[in-house]
């Protein structure tokens, strides 16, 4: 099971309100997107963390071993449906290749100029079309042990943040970067939309603040 699958798949169609027939919104089960955390259609609050890699490989024996038990630590106590999921995808060099240009305007030198240019081609665009790069989350969703102060969205949400942040914690021991986004819900929205559109997301990104945005025009989540 992937990603896609987890939000996606074994969801049955639900037409929510205001959505016109036959439109993504009438399939797509997902009501809304709250503190970061995914809210589905069937009452599900999934958290999705993206992880920078480190090459274990590299560490010392002392090092690699300290990192495996604290990730075999962390496991003990980490939600009992937990995914660890990898997307591979081409790698992106758009904005090298756009900072690599505003060099060579600002650049006075037309060697220099040439040299750029010549980076450009062989780095920013010639590699890039064998290039590929991954990116790689923790996947889990709220369960009945995780026990929320009350059974509001907004505890929920609250309280599979904790859970979060205890990974976080325990996965820096391992040396494990946890990306921390600023606008997390906007970080979720874009993540969505490139499992959706994966060819069309590459070339069409959306702006930020899409999230308000969408919001505002289709209303959000409301507790109950």
């Amino acid at each position: 099971m992937n990603l896609k699958e987890l939000i996606f798949g074994g969801v049955k169609r639900v037409d929510g309100g205001g959505a016109y027939r036959d439109s993504i919104q009438a399939w797509l089960p997902i009501k809304n997107i709250i503190g970061g955390v995914v809210i589905t259609k069937d009452n599900r609050f999934i958290k999705i963390l993206e992880v920078l890699p480190v090459n274990i490989y590299l560490k010392s024996a002392n090092d690699r071993q300290n990192i495996i038990s604290s990730f075999a630590a962390w496991l003990k106590i980490a939600p009992d449906d937990l995914m660890l999921v990898a997307r591979t995808l081409p790698a992106d060099t758009e904005e090298y290749v756009e900072r690599m240009r505003q060099y060579a305007e600002a650049e006075e030198n037309e060697s220099c100029r040439e040299m750029i240019e010549d980076n450009i081609q062989e780095i920013g665009l010639g590699v890039a079309s064998n290039a590929i790069r991954h990116r790689f989350f923790l996947v889990f969703q709220y369960e009945a042990r995780m026990k929320a102060k009350r059974n509001t969205v907004s505890a929920i949400v609250q309280r599979i943040n904790e859970e979060a942040d205890t990974a976080r914690r325990y996965l820096d021991v391992c040396e494990l970067e946890v990306l921390e986004p600023r606008y997390a819900d906007d970080f979720i929205l874009k993540l969505l939309y490139e499992i959706i559109n994966k060819k069309t997301s590459r070339r069409v990104r959306l702006p930020e603040g899409v999230f308000d945005m969408t919001t505002a025009v289709h209303g959000i989540y409301e507790e109950g």
